[in-house]
C-alpha cells in the first residue's frame, strides 16, 4: 500500500483544513495517510475539532507557523526530514505556502518519489509589498522545479500560475477542484435558521447579509462595510449585516465602522442587536448560512472560497468581487452577482439590488445546490487525487 504524507501550515478554521481532513479520511484504505500540521496564529480559531470529529489523528509540528521565523523554520525543516525518513512516504503532498516550502525541500532532499503541492490561493498579489511578492514568486518557481506536479483548484488559478506568473509549465499543473461533504447544508434548515436568528435577535422580516472569513487585509472587509453603510441609507427594507470570523484586522474594522457612522457590536463581549454585528468565529457554519439570506465576499484575492460553495449548498444567493478562482465557484447571474475588485459603487448597487428584489434573491439561492452538489462533492475529488498519485508513481517507476 503506497504511503502519503500530507503537510499543511496549520489547522485553522477555513477551507484548506477541511480539504486535508477529507483527503486524510477518504484516501484510505487505498493509501496509508499521515497528516502533519503546524501551529495556528493566536488570532485564528482552531479547526482541530474537524479532524477529531472525523476520527482522525494528526502529528503537530509546533514550530511551523504561517509567518516567516528563520530559526523555527529550520527546525521544522529538520523535523520533517526526520519524519520522512521514519514514515518512508511514496508521496509527499503539501498545502499552503509555508508547508509547501519546508515540506517540498525536505521531501526533495530525502528523495521522496512523488512531491506534490496544492495552491489553495497564492500570495503573488494583495498580500505583501511588490518586492516581497517578487521574492515569493522566485521561491515558488524554484520549488516547482523540485515538484513532481502542482495542483491548482480552479482553471483561472491554473492560468495564473502558468501564464501570468510563470511558476511552471502548464503540463506540470493539474486542475482538481476542492471537494467537501456538503449534505449538512441541506439538512434541518428551518431549525438551524431559527437557532441563528434567535441568537442574534433577527426578526422574520429582517434580511441578514453575512460575510465569512478571516479578518485580514486581503479579505477587504472595508469594501463590504462601506457598501453596507450605503445600502442602509438607501433602502426601506429591514437589513442587518454580519461579519463572521476574526483576526488581526478586528480593531481596525471597529474603527472603520465608527468612521462610517455604523451602529455596530462585537457580539462576544456585547450581545446586543445592531446594524452591523461582528460575530467572531462560528464553528457550525451550516447554522450561520441557514440563518443568513445573502452571503458576501469582498476580497482582493481568493483561491476557491469555501464559504461561497457552502452558501450555494445552503440555497443562499452570493455577491462577490470577481477575483481569483471565484468565477469557477459560482455561476454569474445564475447563483451569484459578481462585481469588479474594489469597485465600491458597483458593489453597493448590486448588494442593494439583491436586497430589494425578492424574486432575484430567491432565484439565485434556488440554483446553488444543483450547481455545487456534484462539482464540489468529495468523492469526485478523492478519485481525481488518487488517480494523480498513481499516475505520478507509475511515471516515476519508469524513469
Amino acid at each position: 500500500m503506497p504511503k502519503v504524507l500530507i503537510i499543511i501550515n496549520r489547522l485553522n478554521l477555513g477551507g484548506p483544513a477541511f480539504h486535508v481532513a477529507t483527503l486524510t479520511k477518504y484516501l484510505t484504505p487505498e493509501f496509508e495517510v499521515l497528516l502533519v500540521a503546524g501551529t495556528k496564529d493566536d488570532s485564528e480559531e482552531s479547526s482541530d475539532y474537524i479532524v477529531k470529529n472525523m476520527g482522525l489523528n494528526f502529528v503537530n509540528l509546533p514550530e511551523m507557523h504561517r509567518s516567516i521565523r528563520p530559526l523555527k523554520d529550520y527546525r521544522s525543516y529538520r523535523q520533517l526530514r526526520k519524519m520522512i525518513r521514519e514514515f518512508k512516504p511514496d508521496v509527499v503532498h503539501t498545502h499552503a505556502a509555508k508547508a509547501g516550502a519546508l515540506g517540498r525541500l525536505a521531501a526533495f532532499h530525502e528523495r521522496v518519489p512523488v512531491i506534490l503541492h496544492t495552491f489553495h490561493g497564492h500570495v503573488f498579489h494583495s498580500y505583501f509589498s511588490s518586492i516581497k511578492s517578487r521574492v515569493f514568486l522566485m521561491i515558488e518557481r524554484y520549488l516547482a522545479k523540485k515538484s513532481s506536479g502542482i495542483i491548482a483548484i480552479s482553471e483561472r488559478q491554473k492560468k495564473e500560475l502558468t501564464f501570468k506568473y510563470r511558476v511552471c509549465p502548464a503540463e506540470k499543473v493539474h486542475m482538481i477542484p476542492l471537494g467537501f461533504d456538503l449534505r449538512k447544508f441541506q439538512e434541518d434548515i428551518p431549525e438551524k435558521r431559527e437557532t441563528f436568528r434567535k441568537k442574534y435577535f433577527l426578526e422574520d422580516d429582517e434580511i441578514a447579509v453575512g460575510i465569512i472569513g478571516r479578518l485580514v487585509p486581503v479579505k477587504n472587509h472595508p469594501l463590504f462595510m462601506a457598501s453596507a453603510a450605503s445600502v442602509l441609507k438607501q433602502t426601506k427594507r429591514k437589513v442587518r449585516f454580519f461579519i463572521i470570523g476574526d483576526g488581526e484586522s478586528r480593531e481596525l474594522l471597529f474603527r472603520e465602522a465608527e468612521a462610517l457612522g455604523m451602529n455596530y457590536t462585537y457580539f462576544r463581549s456585547k450581545p446586543v442587536k445592531a446594524d452591523l454585528t461582528f460575530c467572531s468565529w462560528i464553528k457550525d457554519v451550516d447554522v450561520a448560512i441557514s440563518g443568513l439570506d445573502i452571503v458576501a465576499i469582498s476580497s482582493h484575492n481568493e483561491g476557491t472560497p469555501v464559504s461561497l460553495i457552502e452558501a450555494q449548498a445552503g440555497d443562499k444567493p452570493v455577491i462577490s468581487t470577481n477575483v481569483g478562482g471565484i468565477e469557477n465557484v459560482v455561476i454569474k447571474n445564475d447563483t451569484a452577482l459578481l462585481v469588479d475588485s474594489n469597485d465600491y459603487k458597483e458593489y453597493a448597487e448590486q448588494l442593494l439590488r439583491l436586497i430589494e428584489d425578492d424574486e432575484l434573491r430567491n432565484r439565485l439561492g434556488k440554483n446553488g445546490w444543483e450547481f455545487v452538489r456534484e462539482k464540489f462533492h468529495f468523492t469526485r475529488m478523492i478519485k481525481e487525487v488518487s488517480l494523480l498519485y498513481k499516475q505520478l508513481l507509475t511515471k516515476r517507476k519508469w524513469k
